[in-house]
């Protein structure tokens, strides 16, 4: 197992002819804590593939440095990283039995058959493979050839780190949530760095300790679940993660007071009236209360999802989503609301200011 650090590290694949060179990774400054659990979170075409490629060995990156503990990997093939990787979509040898495909890469090293026995007999039960173990892999799902990848990944002992590539991709919601469990739980038996990539914030939040979150090739914040919920340090962080995501709304200063529109509110950080860029305000659906005093809003609708409701609102022009506990009560005339100052937060032009009040 290693410690895993990007230094100054960037991409650029080859242009297209008559077009100018752009950045698929920005310049990326990160480290993967050695036995960590980390999910890459971020949208499609945000980099978070190259990115592994790059930890992977399959990409050189065009500038910058890789390494595993104190050892530089920038130019090292990957069959000397000793890592493991599950691609999105399963990787079997269909004329092999399950237990030989699970065998195969410890075959490769030379380990002996009883030590592959027990590993492939441990895995197959994390699975729940047991019972196929002597079935050709061609005659299974494409959930259980998945998880015959999963399985090849997780047999190895030696690996520095296992890298999972959006691997739940084929998998029914039941299975995934089993399955995402699953590797949490070898996790915290044998410790190895996990790395988790993923566009869904449901997986990266339910397996990861610490989400590395991506936007337009860079990481824009590292933090646990509750960090990421609580205090974004980019829009974008507030916008995709929580579902209904946050409010971002524009904002001013005059002096030391904040405003939205004409109405004065606090916030849990300050502005200097006197900065260029653009001022917003984000505050979660779940920070708004419906108030006596306050901003007026117009209800537009409101989603009863059985153990909260999500009510959605407007103030002139602009639309407000509040979560509000299932038995309590929406204005039906002359609504205000108010937002909570300690999760109330300005931001300039998209990250937040760290000047605490």
């Amino acid at each position: 197992m290693a410690r895993i650090e990007f230094k100054k590290v960037r991409h650029m694949y080859p242009p297209t002819p008559g077009q100018e060179p752009t950045y698929a990774l920005k310049e990326i400054n990160q480290v993967w804590d050695d036995g960590g659990a980390y999910a890459l979170l971020g949208p499609s075409g945000c980099g978070k593939t190259t990115l592994l490629n790059i930890i992977s060995g399959l990409l050189t990156p065009s500038e910058g440095s890789v390494f595993f503990g104190d050892t530089d990997v920038t130019n090292l093939a990957t069959t000397e990283r000793q890592i493991a990787q599950v691609f999105q979509f399963p990787v079997v040898y269909d004329t092999m039995s399950v237990y030989d495909n699970l065998a195969f890469p410890l075959r490769n090293r030379g380990i002996d058959e009883p030590t592959i026995a027990d590993r492939v007999k441990q895995v197959a039960q994390m699975l729940d493979l047991e019972n196929v173990l002597h079935t050709r892999a061609s005659g299974l799902t494409a959930d259980g050839k998945q998880k015959i990848s999963l399985g090849r990944g997780l047999v190895r002992s030696d690996v520095n780190v296992i890298m999972f590539d959006e691997p739940l991709t084929v998998i029914d919601p039941h299975l995934k949530w089993l399955l995402r469990s699953k590797l949490k739980e070898l996790h915290q038996q044998i410790g190895v760095t996990m790395i988790y990539v993923t566009h869904d914030q449901t997986e990266a939040l339910t397996f990861a300790d610490k989400v590395v979150v991506m936007y337009d090739g860079t990481v824009v914040q590292v933090g646990t679940p509750v960090e990421l919920f609580n205090r974004p340090n980019h829009t974008f962080v507030g916008h995709f993660i929580g579902s209904p995501g946050m409010n971002i709304l524009p904002g001013h200063v005059d002096g030391s007071d904040s405003y939205y529109k004409n109405n004065k509110i606090q916030t849990a950080n300050s502005a200097d009236d006197g900065q260029a860029g653009k001022l917003e305000i984000g505050v979660r659906p779940e920070f708004i209360t419906f108030s006596d005093q306050g901003i007026p809003v117009v209800i537009e609708k409101i989603d009863d999802l059985g153990r909260f409701q999500i009510v959605t609102v407007t103030h002139e022009r602009d639309t407000i989503k509040l979560v509000i506990g299932e038995d309590d009560i929406v204005p039906s005339e002359s609504a205000k609301i108010k937002f909570d100052p300690a999760n109330t937060h300005l931001y300039r032009d998209n990250w937040i200011l760290e000047n605490a009040r």
